[in-house]
């Protein structure tokens, strides 16, 4: 272990900051830094991103659990699929050619792209929670949370089926490429799942952080077996990037509410367009 990669610590600071602000996992951002900036193997960067994300996850998840708005039942049922399917993920990354690796991170990447430029803005999630309450909620609702500001939040899941397919393809991509359950999900719970927002965002963090944490061991595994040089790269990096993203959680849980969260998403989807050009276009050429 050495001390070269000293200056991960204020990068870890800055991309758990906008993911935290964002929610989007920090392993979104960090495996295409490993890959593009650091010139790592793609299977050691998502590994290392993935490790690092679990503890940002971590402060987050601690957050919205102290404020009641996770729905414990509906993640379970969700992890009963993401998780197997994550270390899939994992297992498969393990034997797949690298190139094959960065075509999937680049072409993941260009997804989550889209899905940023194609996002609701607060009103239509606004006029989502409306609806949502009308036909969903009242006497007959399933589900009733109560926050710890009194907040009453009920509703009835939909879809279940379905959501559980669509989670389980994006625990399959995080053990694969370290991204994309969170942002299926966020469509999946508010707009087929009809889950209110606030309780959606909570509880995909929720699930993404334990899904997040098996593909992490997965990984982790995998670089003690392979021992040597890939360890000794791993620990260089997150006792850097680690710290990094604890600090930057805290700092983005209070910048989120600060900026325009449509402005951030528009940002962030023309980011990861030019990331994914740059991933898929080092395989090209």
């Amino acid at each position: 272990m050495s001390f070269e990669y000293w200056y991960m610590l204020p990068v870890a600071i800055l991309v758990a900051t906008i993911a935290m602000a964002s929610g989007v996992g920090g392993a979104t951002f960090l495996a295409p830094i490993f890959i593009l900036a650091l010139r790592l193997p793609p299977e050691v960067a998502i590994g290392a991103g993935l490790i690092t994300e679990v503890f940002g996850f971590a402060s987050g998840l601690y957050a919205y659990a102290r404020k009641h708005l996770i729905d414990y039942q509906l993640g379970v049922s969700l992890l009963v699929v993401t998780i197997p399917a994550a270390l899939v993920g994992t297992w498969v990354a393990g034997w797949v050619e690298p190139e094959f690796l960065k075509i999937a991170l680049g072409v993941g990447l260009f997804a989550i792209a889209l899905s940023f430029l194609h996002a609701p803005e607060h009103k239509d999630v606004s006029r989502m929670d409306q609806a949502i309450e009308q036909e969903y909620g009242g006497d007959s609702a399933e589900t009733c949370l109560i926050t710890t500001e009194g907040e009453q939040i009920c509703y009835t899941v939909c879809n279940r089926t379905e959501g559980r397919l669509i989670a389980g393809t994006g625990g399959l991509f995080v053990g694969l490429i370290s991204t994309g359950l969170g942002e299926l999900n966020g469509y999946f719970l508010l707009q087929r799942c009809r889950v209110p927002s606030k309780v959606s965002v909570a509880t995909s963090v929720f699930v993404v952080a334990l899904t997040a944490l098996s593909a992490a061991s997965g990984h982790l595994f995998q670089f003690f077996q392979t021992g040597g040089e890939v360890l000794d790269t791993v620990f260089s990096l997150v006792i850097f990037t680690v710290p990094g993203v604890v600090i930057g959680a805290q700092v983005g849980s209070s910048v989120a509410s600060k900026i325009s969260q449509h402005t951030l998403e528009r940002s962030l989807g023309i980011l990861f367009m030019l990331v994914a050009l740059l991933t898929l276009g080092e395989v090209i050429l």
